[in-house]
C-alpha cells in the first residue's frame, strides 16, 4: 500500500545553499590576503587548506563534537599554512578570524529555496534539517539565511551528539515530528550520509548530486536530482503517486 508523505527532512550544506562556493570563496579571500603579505602562492595555500577541510568534514564522527569548531579551523589553516613553509600560529589565528567573517558575508540560499520550504509546510508538510554542523557556527548560520523558523525541527550534530548516517538521527527527527519513517522524505547531498541514513529507517531519499558524481553501484535514492528546484517534482505529495 502507498505511504503518504508527512514530513520532508533536509540538509544544509550544499543543499539548501551553495556551501562549496561559500567555503571555497572565503577561503580563497584569505589565501590572497596572506600572500600579499608573505609572498607565497595563493593557490597552493587555498588547495592545502581544501584539502585540509574535506578531511576533516569527511571523517566527522561523535568524538569531534565536543572540540570547538573555531579551534580546528584554526588547527586547518596552520596545518595549511605549514604545507607552504609558513609555521605560524598567531597568524594561522588571524586566518581562521577572516575566514569567518568572510564565509558569513558570502552566504546565500539556492534560488528559490526558501519558497520550496514555504511552499510544502503550506500543503502541509512538516519540516526538519538534519546537519552534521556545529552549533557554534549553524546556529547564526540560519540567521544569516533566514531559516531560524523555516523548520519544525533542527537537529544538529553537536547538539544532538549524533552525526549522519547514524539511523538513530533520522528516528529522532521522525519521533520528534510525530510521524513515521515511512512517511518521511530525506533530501541531501552527500549519498553515504543523507541517502543511506535515511534508507537505513525507510524514508523516501532524494540525492541533490549537486556535484555530478558518478551513480553508487547500490543506488538506493527513491529520486536523484540536480538542483533544489528540482525537488518538489520527485516528492510523493498529496494527490501524487505514494509508494507500495
Amino acid at each position: 500500500m502507498s505511504v503518504p508523505l508527512e514530513a520532508v527532512i533536509f540538509d544544509l550544506d550544499d543543499t539548501l545553499h551553495d556551501d562549496t562556493a561559500t567555503y571555497h570563496g572565503a577561503a580563497s579571500r584569505v589565501a590572497h590576503d596572506v600572500a600579499r603579505e608573505s609572498g607565497i602562492v595563493a593557490q597552493r595555500l587555498l588547495d592545502a587548506y581544501i584539502k585540509q577541510s574535506e578531511r576533516f568534514w569527511s571523517t566527522l564522527d561523535t568524538a569531534t563534537l565536543s572540540v570547538k569548531l573555531v579551534d580546528l579551523r584554526t588547527s586547518m589553516w596552520h596545518a595549511a599554512l605549514a604545507e607552504t613553509g609558513i609555521d605560524d600560529a598567531a597568524l594561522a589565528s588571524r586566518c581562521a578570524d577572516a575566514y569567518n567573517a568572510h564565509r558569513r558575508d558570502l552566504l546565500e540560499l539556492w534560488p528559490g529555496a526558501l519558497e520550496l520550504l514555504q511552499r510544502l509546510r503550506a500543503g502541509g508538510c512538516k519540516l526538519a534539517l538534519i546537519t552534521n554542523g556545529f552549533s557554534e557556527t549553524h546556529r547564526d548560520k540560519l540567521t544569516v539565511l533566514q531559516l531560524d523558523d523555516a523548520f519544525d525541527e533542527i537537529f544538529i550534530a553537536d547538539e544532538v551528539g549524533m552525526v549522519k548516517p547514524d539511523p538513530r538521527l533520522f528516528r529522532l527527527a521522525a519521533e520528534r515530528l510525530g510521524v513515521a519513517p515511512e512517511a518521511c522524505a530525506m533530501v541531501g547531498d552527500r549519498f553515504d550520509r543523507d541517502v543511506r541514513g535515511g534508507a537505513s529507517v525507510g524514508m523516501f531519499t532524494v540525492w541533490m548530486n549537486v556535484r555530478d558524481e558518478a551513480l553508487p553501484i547500490d543506488l538506493a535514492a527513491d529520486a536523484v536530482v540536480s538542483r533544489i528546484d528540482e525537488v518538489e517534482g520527485v516528492l510523493p505529495l498529496s494527490g501524487k503517486p505514494g509508494r507500495s
